[in-house]
């Protein structure tokens, strides 16, 4: 490199750190106009990595031949199972801790910024709900594999193209959202915050099924090849339903926002009912008979009596040559084969 080379290459550098550090400057005025998205409250959050990581511990749990760790030395059931239990309570309880003094902090401190408002009582306090807390969900566990095991039955029954029930549970990513939405769930009706989201986002962000942890979900539920399928918050489904792609179970849309918090606002499902691709069916007063069957692309948002079978108008079906030409137009036909309930 020539001397001219090595002074231009000079200039560039301190003309490129003169610009980072302006850069650095504007960024940090940005970071103080107070905003939501200004928090820098990091360290008081729940790890994401950690919760995700108890999430594939609980699948463990949950399906003790499938969802193997070489991690684990112990060779004997009794003592792998001793082993991760204690992994998961302590480092459940550990986020269910800084959830809970997050939310205390937050609701004093807009910023979330501060735990020196904690007195050590505090401290002690939440340390000792969150250990409650995730013992508690530790002794439901028995709870969510008895409800998985009906969804593994449906998933087995519902599709022929299943090779096995070892197919499904490796495999399915119906099985895989519904399970994690099942362990959500409990945690959810302990009102432990922001963890129950965060595991059924993770579940969505693997599968595309996006179930919230605060829908009620019954015995025997099966959701076929899954992606795009939606169920709101205070969604209720009943025992033995069927869902396939596309499917959304929401609310309307409507001004109100969060005065609506709490507020029943997606669908009832009863047992017994099957919703085909791409149906939507809105609102909270909005009740879905026992034994319906949903048709496809149907847009529901009242309520249906039990035993109706909903379809869209018939389409109509143009058949044209090369040239253009149209050989047939007629209505489509759909009869009745497509009300088939596996």
């Amino acid at each position: 490199m020539t001397d001219i080379e090595e002074k231009e290459k000079g200039k560039m550098g301190v003309r490129e750190n003169q610009e980072v550090d302006q850069l650095v400057k504007d960024l940090l005025a940005d970071y103080g106009k107070g905003r939501d998205i200004d928090k820098m409250a990091v360290f008081n959050q729940p790890d994401r990595e950690a919760v995700i990581l108890i999430v594939k511990k609980l699948l463990r749990l949950v399906f003790p031949g499938y969802y193997r760790d070489q991690v684990y030395k112990s060779y004997n059931l009794q003592g792998n199972l001793t082993v991760l239990i204690e992994d998961v309570l302590y480092n459940l309880s550990k986020q269910i801790e800084i959830v809970l003094k997050y939310n205390a902090v937050c609701s004093i401190l807009p910023d979330c910024m501060s735990d020196q408002l904690l007195s050590p009582e505090d401290e002690a306090k939440f340390k000792e709900q969150a250990y409650c807390l995730a013992l508690t969900f530790c002794n439901r566990i028995p709870q969510i594999r008895e409800y998985v095991e009906t969804d593994l039955q449906a998933s087995f029954q519902g599709d022929p193209a299943a090779f096995n029930k070892d197919d499904i549970i490796l495999s399915y990513p119906g099985l895989k959202a519904t399970t994690i939405n099942r362990i959500a769930h409990e945690l959810f009706l302990l009102n432990v915050p922001l963890i129950p989201r965060m595991m059924t986002e993770y579940a969505h962000s693997l599968t595309g099924i996006d179930i919230h942890p605060g829908a009620t979900i019954g015995k025997y539920f099966f959701i076929d090849h899954g992606t795009g399928v939606v169920v709101g918050s205070t969604t209720k489904i009943g025992d033995h339903v069927k869902v396939y792609q596309g499917v959304t179970l929401g609310a309307l849309s409507t001004a109100a926002g969060q005065a609506l918090h709490g507020v029943k606002r997606h669908p009832t499902i009863e047992d017994n009912v099957t919703i085909y691709s791409g149906a939507s069916i809105l609102g909270g007063n909005t009740v879905i008979g026992e034994g319906s069957v949903i048709g496809s692309n149907a847009f529901i948002t009242k309520s249906v009596p039990a035993d109706t079978r909903v379809t869209i108008k018939n389409q109509e079906l143009v058949m044209k040559g090369s040239d253009g030409r149209i050989i047939e137009k007629d209505d489509l036909d759909q009869g009745d084969a497509w009300f088939y309930v596996i």
